[in-house]
């Protein structure tokens, strides 16, 4: 029988921080179980932790550990804006979860960018209707990254600046009434929701304003570090969004619920896993114990019997809890929101992320250019 590690023996037989931990779990490189002592916790197989461990005794040659880097490796990118340490979100040295319980997405931006004040996300132009989303998104942040002005050379104050312009060309494009009262409110408006669904939204958006370098971020990053105008990272970052691996997941999670409304939970997962593709809404590379960012979220939403079976299901199936992605999906369910509003919140309230990102690589002043490791014909 296999021997089971808590994570703190695991980080400490392989001398590695959390987030290497988790990415071994991601890549089924060590293998996992929810803990039958206490479920909220997890547990790890002792024996593929030992062969790992033998494996970064024997030394990898450069280009490995670089390559390596790149999926959920050893940090790459020297950043001071969040981090994923023991399972909690942080912003700039605040716990995100908390933060979520009272700020708006504005202030949020002020403590990503490092501003004194809350951002201003100003729409000047009608908010798009219901069916507006996401192409009415790449449409409108497409113009204004034609139009931006180059980064390099620029002060922090101008970037913020185009930043919050760009964030205000997404917001009118997901649905947001113009004027100048926070996100979350003018989206409430545009989505005929009551002030309950308003707050909500609030913490949905402050809970996806960033997520240290995810792929969409990266993205964001490359094109800065090119010294394109900051709406063109912007949307750099939302064109990475867009994949069903990314921002997809959310109407991955909706097609879900909808499979377990018709033929039950059980059948819908046992179908969905089947078909060997993963499930969506649950677990996450980051969080072997739980996204606290779904925790916080679903606490505010009452949900629905359909989502709850799905919850119960797919932790006796695969031992995965719920992530963001489901709780943005209760989110939409229970406030009838329009059916890609996991995309629209996800896209919005990760721009300030993105546009946080953007000027500390702009400001780094690098290029970030890695090499390929060619395998094909030589002449």
């Amino acid at each position: 029988m296999s021997e089971w590690l808590s994570r703190e023996e695991a980080l400490e037989r392989l001398k590695v921080r959390a987030q290497t931990l988790y990415a071994y779990v991601s890549r089924g490189r060590i293998g996992m179980r929810p803990d039958r002592a206490d479920p909220r916790r997890s547990q790890y197989r002792a024996d593929d932790i030992a062969a790992l461990a033998t494996r970064r005794a024997r030394g990898r040659s450069p280009s490995a550990i670089a390559e390596s880097a790149i999926a959920w490796g050893e940090p790459s990118i020297t950043t001071s804006i969040s981090t994923v340490l023991h399972g909690r979100l942080i912003y700039r040295g605040q716990d995100a979860v908390a933060l979520s319980g009272h700020a708006t997405l504005e202030e949020t931006a002020a403590v990503l960018w490092g501003l004194s004040e809350p951002a201003a996300f100003a729409s000047p132009l009608p908010g798009a209707p219901h069916q507006g989303g996401r192409a009415a998104a790449f449409a409108q942040l497409a113009l204004a990254a034609a139009e931006g002005r180059p980064s390099l050379g620029r002060g922090a104050a101008s970037l913020h600046a185009d930043a919050a312009r760009a964030v205000g060309v997404l917001a009118s494009a997901f649905g947001a009434p113009a004027g100048s009262e926070p996100v979350h409110r003018r989206l409430a408006q545009g989505w005929s929701v009551d002030a309950g669904g308003a707050e909500a939204i609030r913490r949905a958006l402050v809970l996806l304003a960033d997520h240290e370098l995810n792929a969409s971020t990266f993205a964001a990053r490359v094109a800065a570090s090119t010294g394109a105008p900051l709406a063109a990272c912007l949307l750099a970052g939302l064109a990475t969004l867009s994949g069903p691996r990314h921002g997809g997941a959310g109407e991955a999670v909706m097609q879900l619920a909808e499979d377990a409304a018709r033929h039950g939970a059980d059948a819908a997962i046992r179908r969905w896993l089947s078909h060997d593709r993963p499930l969506p809404g649950f677990g996450h590379p980051l969080y072997p114990d739980g996204d606290p960012r779904a925790v916080a979220l679903l606490a505010t939403i009452d949900g629905d019997d359909t989502l709850r079976s799905l919850e119960n299901a797919a932790f006796v199936a695969t031992g995965a809890r719920p992530n963001i992605d489901l709780a943005l999906a209760a989110l939409t369910r229970g406030l009838g929101l329009p059916s890609d509003a996991p995309f629209r919140l996800f896209a919005l309230g990760r721009s300030v992320g993105w546009a946080a990102h953007t000027v500390e690589q702009i400001t780094s002043g690098s290029v970030i250019r890695p090499r390929g490791r060619y395998e094909g014909l030589l002449p």
